[in-house]
């Protein structure tokens, strides 16, 4: 039976794995349109085994994602799941856009009400946007109205950051971005603790850190197959965010029945991770951090490049040579991307960074590889 939590002080269960809508299966590799048929049997196969947070965005998918859920979804019974999407503040050019977003959104997932609604990707800029634009207030006035159940936020951003928008307004729940990688590599240690100091239910976003933590390297797939040979390496990365008690539910963004059956298996049968467990994590991470590794999730925000570089392609292909230091393989997989959406064709304009929730400095990574193909292709 599927782990649940529940929500507060309430009769509210949440199931600990939520199916997150931003990396369904796709009609093709290239493209952000989603196919339906495929993508349905993932959220039938998670509705039956008992998953009931479902949780999209304005944005995910060039905006497919919404229209998807509304589409899915409609089959079961209103009161039977909880629905999650997000105010991308960003989008929003003036104060009335809010509105006018807000309402698109209930109208492409067919509902009259969001259960969990999230202020989205909250870090210092788009906070004070919020506070400009009196979003806050309007989506408040949304909940006020019934048409919002519990507000919250998403973030990405220092811990500094975090406690002003704690400080500054009341919330429901907030979500994060943790895995047993970012605990110390982006400190989600310390914005998971000044949640749980606020009393406020948290919600993990990248507890794979975009299937990254499901093929880390062979050396550290080779240490967590010895220490829990039955178990999946994504298992571990999804027990490790689950085991948080203050943790509400833990979304993952299954692109195959694969990954859904894996994962529900897990909640399933879960385990929390063990002092033991912790120690194999720690030699795991250790291992990680020694790579040269771009810290990329493949969330796409960067995207569309002026320029055409396939900026999460491009960081996927390298990670793959910082991880095994394969250089022929490497070489191969780096020709097969196009020549039009190679590094070469960046410009340094920076757009993709002022995007990027991992903050990453994107144009000089691009640059390092550029030149490590190059000094590859000379030796080999």
């Amino acid at each position: 039976m599927m782990e649940k939590r529940m929500y507060k002080n309430t009769d509210t269960a949440i199931s600990l794995l939520g199916l997150g809508m931003m990396r369904l299966p796709k009609l093709s590799p290239d493209k952000d349109a989603i196919d339906y048929e495929a993508a349905q049997k993932i959220v039938d196969y998670a509705y039956s085994h008992g998953v009931n947070y479902f949780d999209t965005a304005y944005m995910y998918h060039s905006g497919d994602s919404e229209l998807f859920a509304g589409v899915a979804l409609k089959k079961y019974p209103r009161d039977s799941f909880y629905l999650a999407s997000k105010m991308p503040i960003w989008m929003a050019d003036t104060p009335a856009d809010v509105e006018r977003i807000f309402n698109d959104q209930l109208k492409k997932c067919q509902v009259e009400y969001f259960d969990f609604y999230l202020c989205h990707s909250l870090d210092a800029g788009h906070f004070k946007k919020l506070k400009d634009f009196g979003a806050y207030d309007f989506l408040r006035k949304m909940k006020e109205e019934g048409k919002i159940r519990h507000l919250g936020f998403s973030f990405h951003d220092t811990p500094a950051v975090l406690q002003e928008i704690v400080d500054t307004y009341e919330w429901d729940f907030a979500q994060i971005q943790l895995n047993y990688l970012d605990w110390t590599l982006q400190d989600s240690r310390g914005q998971y603790e000044i949640l749980e100091k606020a009393g406020i239910p948290v919600i993990i976003m990248e507890p794979v850190r975009g299937g990254f933590l499901a093929n880390p390297g062979a050396d550290a797939e080779a240490k967590l197959k010895a220490a829990r040979p039955d178990q999946s390496t994504a298992s571990w990365a999804i027990r490790f965010a689950a085991s948080l008690p203050g943790v509400m539910t833990v979304l993952s963004g299954m692109s195959n029945l694969e990954q859904i059956e894996d994962n529900v298996r897990t909640m399933e049968q879960f385990q929390p991770i063990t002092a033991e467990d912790q120690a194999v994590l720690d030699d795991v991470v250790d291992n990680c951090l020694k790579k040269d590794f771009v810290p990329c999730t493949g969330c796409r925000y960067c995207m569309d490049c002026p320029f055409g570089v396939e900026i999460p392609k491009v960081f996927r292909t390298y990670n793959g040579y910082a991880l095994q230091k394969n250089a022929s393989r490497f070489l191969r997989n780096y020709a097969d991307i196009p020549e039009s959406e190679q590094v070469h064709n960046c410009q340094k304009c920076g757009a993709c960074m002022a995007e990027c929730p991992q903050h990453i400095a994107i144009p000089d990574k691009l640059a390092m590889i550029g030149e490590l193909v190059e000094k590859l292709k000379a030796e080999n």
